[in-house]
C-alpha cells in the first residue's frame, strides 16, 4: 500500500510532521508502494486542561510540585487525588505518560506531611518502575519540612541492613507484590509500625496484574487489606491503569472493594504517525515441511531501528522473548557498526532477567540518553519515564490492544511528534491485524480477566493468610472455600480448632510444619525458578521457570545473555539448575513435544446441530521429545532427540466437536481430518488473543480425530496454568468472533499449503505435521454455519452460554 494513497488515513487537522519523516527515512530506497507498508494513521496532538491545587493540599507539597516545574495539575490528576483524599477508592485510567503519578503523590504526601505517623505504600509490577517512581518521590521530598517523609525502596535487590532501617523508618515503602507477599505479610509483626498508621496503598500500572499473577495480586491485597484491618487501618487504595475496559470493575475485583474511576485524560499529547509493517517472504530459504518464510520481525525490526538510530532518533524496540531482546540488539549493533561504529556502542538489550546492577545501569543510560536505541521485553513497557524519546518498534503485536498502546506511549512524551511502527511477526494474529487495521486501531482495549477462585491460586493464598492469622468461618464462608480447605486438611496442611467462648467461632490454623509463603510464585510461574549458570566460571546469568525449563534449557538448547551466546550443557530439574558454556553454534533452538488431553469434567456446553462446543477441567500431559536446530535465516537443520519427564497440567480449556458427517458434508475425508483438524487448532491459538488478554504462549493446543473421552472429532485450546487463567473461558463465550477471525486469517494468508503467517505453529511438538490449510478452511466455515442455525437445548444440568 502506497502510504499516499486514499487508503491511508489521515486524521483532520494534524499536519504531516516528525514522526512521518522518521517513517519516510525507514522507507528511503524504497519502491513507491512499498508492500511492506499496510497501513498508516495519524493522530493528531491533544492540549493539555488544567485546574487549579486542591484546598486540602499541602502548602508544602504544592510547593514541591512547583519546584519540579508543575505550575498546575491537569484535570484527571486533580480529580484523582479529590476522591482518594475523600477516603474513595479511585482508579485513574488514561494514556501513557499523562501524569497519573501525580493523582496519588498528591494526597500521599498531604496526608505525611499532616500526620507523622502516617505510612503509606507503593506497589508496582516491575522493579524498574518502582526504582522509577521512587527517584522522582525522593525529589520531591528532599527539601524543606518534606524531608521526615523518609520514602524507601523495599525489594529483592535491598541489602539487609537496609531493610532493618525501613522497617523501623520508612514512611513511604516502594515494594512489589512478590516482596509484599513473602517479605512484609508473612512477618507483619515486624512490620506492626508500618500497618497500624497506614493511610494509602498505591497499586501502579494494574492494568498487568492479569491472569494469574493478577490472580494472585488480588488475593495479595485482599491479605493486605486483612492484616491492615487487624492492626486498626483501613487504608485507601489508589489504582493507576493504562486505558482499558471497565476500569473500575477490574481495580475493585483487583483489591476486593468497590472503586471509583477516572478516566478523563486532561494531559497534552505530541502527534504520532503509526504505521503497520509486514517484513517481506523470502525466496531463498524455506521452512518446516517447505513452507514459505518471511523475513523474521526480529532482524526487520533490528534494520528499523538502525535507520532510526542513524538519523539521530532516541528509539525503544519491544520485543516477545528475552531471546528477540539480545537478538535484536546484537543485530542492529552490527549493521551500525558498518556505517557507524561510535552508534554500535549506543544501542544495548534490556530485559528481565538481568542482574539488579546491570538493569540500574541500563535505566540510567536510558535517561540520560547515553544509550540512542534498546531492544527491550515488556520490562520497559510499564512507567519508567524515559524523556524524549521520538520513535518506539514494537516487533510483533504484544498480545493486547492495551499493552500496544501502553508501549507506543512511549514515544512522544513531552508533545514532540514521534513515531510508533508495528512489525508484524510470522503469526497469524499479526498476520490479521497488519490487514484489519481497524481490529487494532479502532478497537477498545480490552477488559482485565482475573480469577482469584481458581483453586490453584486460591489454596497457597488461603494458607498463607493463615499463617499469618488464624481464618475463621465466616471468612471461608465469603470465599466459599469450605471444601477446598477441606481438602488442604485431608493433605495435612492446616487443621480446624472450635475454640470455647471464641468470637467467630472455629479457626483455621496451618500446621507446624507447613511454609507455605516460599511455595507460591506470585507471578504465577510453575514450579521453583531453575538458576542459569555459566559452568565455566560459575557465574549465576540469570533464573528461568522450573515449568518451562525442560523447553527452553534443555540440554543443547541455545541461550543468550547480554548479546553472549551460550549452550546448554546440563539441566537438572531436582536441583534447581541449567549448567551452560559460552559458544556461539550459528543456530537456534527450539523445543519439540508430544502432548496428551484427558477430560475431567465439562463445565459448560452448548449443542448447536452436529456441533458441540464445551468449557471443561482437563489434564495435558507434555513431554518434550527433541529439539529443532534453525539456522538465523530461516532454514531448519535438523531435529536432535531427547529424553526428558513428562509433565502434567490441570487447567481449563475450550473445545469444540464435530460429527463425522458435517466432516464428510465439508468435503474433509477420514485421511485428511487430522490435518484439517490440526491446521484449525493451530490458527485459533494464534487467533485467540484477539478476544482473550492472553497470548499464545499463555496457551496450547490438541487436535484429534478421535479423541476417547468425546468419541468425536474434536479441537482443545487450553490455558498454560494450573487451574487456568481466563482464557479458555473468553474464548468459549467469544466463540464465534474467535473462529470469524482464523477462518479470515487462513482464507486471506497468500501461501498454498501453510505458512506461519495462518497454520503453522512455532511450538508445534508434532513439526507441524499433518497440516491441511485448505481443509482446515472447510472445517471452520461449516462449523461456523452450523452454529448459526438454532441452538439445541443443553444437556441437563449444564450450563448453555450464547456466544455474543
Amino acid at each position: 500500500m502506497n502510504p499516499t494513497e486514499p487508503t491511508t488515513r489521515m486524521r483532520a487537522g494534524n499536519p504531516l510532521g516528525y514522526g512521518r519523516s522518521l517513517l519516510n527515512r525507514v522507507l528511503s530506497g524504497a519502491p513507491d508502494g512499498d508492500p511492506r507498508l499496510t497501513h498508516v494513521v495519524e493522530l493528531p496532538a491533544r492540549a493539555a486542561v488544567t485546574t487549579n491545587w486542591p484546598d486540602w493540599a499541602s502548602p508544602e507539597v504544592v510547593e514541591a510540585f512547583h519546584a519540579t516545574g508543575i505550575a498546575a495539575p491537569w484535570t484527571h490528576q486533580t480529580k484523582t487525588a479529590d476522591l482518594a483524599a475523600g477516603d474513595k477508592h479511585v482508579v485513574v485510567s488514561t494514556g501513557t505518560a499523562s501524569g497519573k503519578s501525580l493523582g496519588y503523590q498528591l494526597p500521599v504526601l498531604t496526608a505525611l506531611r499532616e500526620d507523622p505517623r502516617a505510612t503509606a505504600f507503593y506497589l508496582a509490577p516491575t522493579k524498574a518502575l518502582g526504582a522509577d517512581q521512587l527517584r522522582v518521590v525522593n525529589d520531591l521530598t528532599h527539601r524543606g519540612a518534606l524531608r521526615d517523609i523518609h520514602p524507601a525502596g523495599y525489594d529483592g535487590d535491598t541489602p539487609a541492613e537496609i531493610r532493618q532501617w525501613v522497617r523501623a523508618n520508612g514512611r513511604w515503602i516502594f515494594t512489589n507484590p512478590d516482596m509484599l507477599h513473602v517479605g512484609i505479610l508473612r512477618s507483619h509483626q515486624r512490620w506492626a509500625r508500618v500497618l497500624r498508621r497506614l493511610r494509602y496503598v498505591v497499586v501502579d500500572e494494574c492494568h498487568a496484574y492479569r491472569g494469574v499473577f493478577g490472580s494472585h495480586v488480588a488475593l495479595v491485597l485482599r491479605r493486605l487489606r486483612r492484616i491492615a484491618a487487624h492492626y486498626g487501618a483501613d487504608p485507601i487504595f489508589v489504582l493507576c491503569s493504562a486505558t482499558t475496559a471497565e476500569p473500575a470493575a477490574a481495580a475493585s475485583r483487583l483489591i476486593g472493594a468497590p472503586c471509583v474511576a477516572v478516566t478523563e485524560d486532561g494531559s497534552p499529547q505530541g502527534p504520532r504517525t503509526v504505521a503497520l509493517w509486514q517484513p517481506p517472504l523470502l525466496t531463498a530459504v524455506t521452512g518446516e515441511n517447505g513452507a514459505p518464510v518471511r523475513r523474521s520481525a526480529t532482524s526487520e525490526a533490528a534494520r528499523i531501528m538502525a535507520d532510526l538510530v542513524v538519523e539521530g532518533a532516541r528509539t525503544l524496540t519491544f520485543v516477545r522473548s528475552r531471546r528477540a531482546a539480545e537478538l535484536t540488539a546484537m543485530e542492529t549493533r552490527r549493521l551500525l557498526a558498518e556505517t557507524d561504529p561510535s552508534l554500535a556502542e549506543r544501542v544495548a538489550a534490556y530485559r528481565a532477567g538481568y542482574l539488579a546492577e546491570d538493569r540500574r545501569d541500563l535505566e540510567t543510560a536510558l535517561s540520560t540518553g547515553a544509550l540512542l536505541g534498546a531492544a527491550t521485553t515488556n520490562a520497559l513497557e510499564l512507567g519508567v519515564d524515559i524523556a524524549g524519546l521520538d520513535a518506539v518498534v514494537i516487533s510483533g503485536f504484544p498480545g493486547t490492544v492495551a499493552s500496544f498502546w501502553q508501549q507506543a506511549g512511549r514515544a512522544g512524551r513531552r508533545t514532540q511528534g514521534s513515531l510508533v511502527l508495528l512489525v508484524a511477526r510470522d503469526d497469524p494474529l499479526d498476520t490479521f491485524l497488519v490487514h484489519h487495521p481497524e481490529a487494532l486501531l479502532d478497537k477498545p482495549v480490552e477488559a482485565t480477566i482475573t480469577d482469584p477462585h481458581n483453586p490453584y491460586v486460591l489454596g497457597p493464598q488461603l494458607l498463607c493468610a493463615a499463617l499469618e492469622l488464624p481464618l475463621t468461618d465466616a471468612e471461608v464462608d465469603v470465599l466459599d472455600a469450605h471444601e477446598l480447605l477441606t481438602d488442604l486438611a485431608g493433605q495435612g496442611l492446616i487443621r480446624r480448632r472450635v475454640l470455647a467462648g471464641a468470637k467467630g467461632g472455629a479457626r483455621w490454623y496451618v500446621t507446624a510444619e507447613t511454609q507455605p509463603h516460599d511455595a507460591v510464585d506470585v507471578r504465577g510461574g510453575i514450579g521453583t525458578p531453575v538458576a542459569i549458570v555459566d559452568g565455566e566460571t560459575g557465574r549465576l546469568l540469570g533464573t528461568a521457570d522450573a515449568g518451562r525449563a525442560t523447553a527452553t534449557l534443555h540440554e543443547g538448547a541455545v541461550h543468550l545473555h547480554q548479546g553472549d551466546t551460550y549452550v546448554v550443557d546440563e539441566l537438572d530439574l531436582e536441583e534447581g539448575v541449567a549448567f551452560v558454556h559460552a559458544a556461539d553454534p550459528g543456530w537456534t533452538t527450539s523445543a519439540r513435544s508430544v502432548t496428551s488431553i484427558v477430560v475431567d469434567e465439562t463445565t459448560a456446553q452448548h449443542r448447536h446441530g452436529r456441533v458441540t462446543t464445551a468449557l471443561a477441567q482437563v489434564r495435558v500431559t507434555s513431554q518434550v521429545i527433541g529439539y529443532l536446530r534453525t539456522l538465523l535465516s530461516g532454514e531448519v537443520l535438523d531435529l536432535v532427540e531427547l529424553d526428558l519427564p513428562a509433565q502434567t497440567l490441570s487447567t481449563r480449556a475450550v473445545l469444540y466437536t464435530v460429527t463425522p458427517e458435517l466432516l464428510a458434508l465439508a468435503g474433509i475425508d477420514p485421511q485428511q481430518a487430522p490435518g484439517a483438524l490440526h491446521a484449525a487448532e493451530h490458527a485459533a491459538i494464534g487467533l485467540l488473543p484477539l478476544v482473550a488478554t492472553c497470548d499464545r504462549w499463555d496457551i496450547g493446543g490438541v487436535s484429534t480425530a478421535e479423541h476417547p473421552d468425546t468419541g468425536l472429532p474434536t479441537v482443545f485450546v487450553y490455558d498454560g496454568q494450573p487451574g487456568g487463567a481466563g482464557f479458555a473461558e473468553r474464548g468459549f463465550a467469544q466463540l464465534r468472533r474467535w473462529l470469524s477471525a482464523t477462518l479470515a486469517v487462513i482464507e486471506s494468508c497468500a501461501c498454498t499449503t501453510g505458512c506461519p503467517s495462518c497454520v503453522q505453529s512455532p511450538k508445534c511438538g508434532n513439526g507441524n505435521h499433518p497440516l491441511d490449510k485448505a481443509g482446515a478452511g472447510r472445517l471452520l466455515t461449516a462449523v461456523l454455519a452450523e452454529s448459526n442455525a438454532a441452538p439445541d437445548r443443553p444437556a441437563p444440568g449444564q450450563a448453555a452460554t450464547v456466544d455474543p
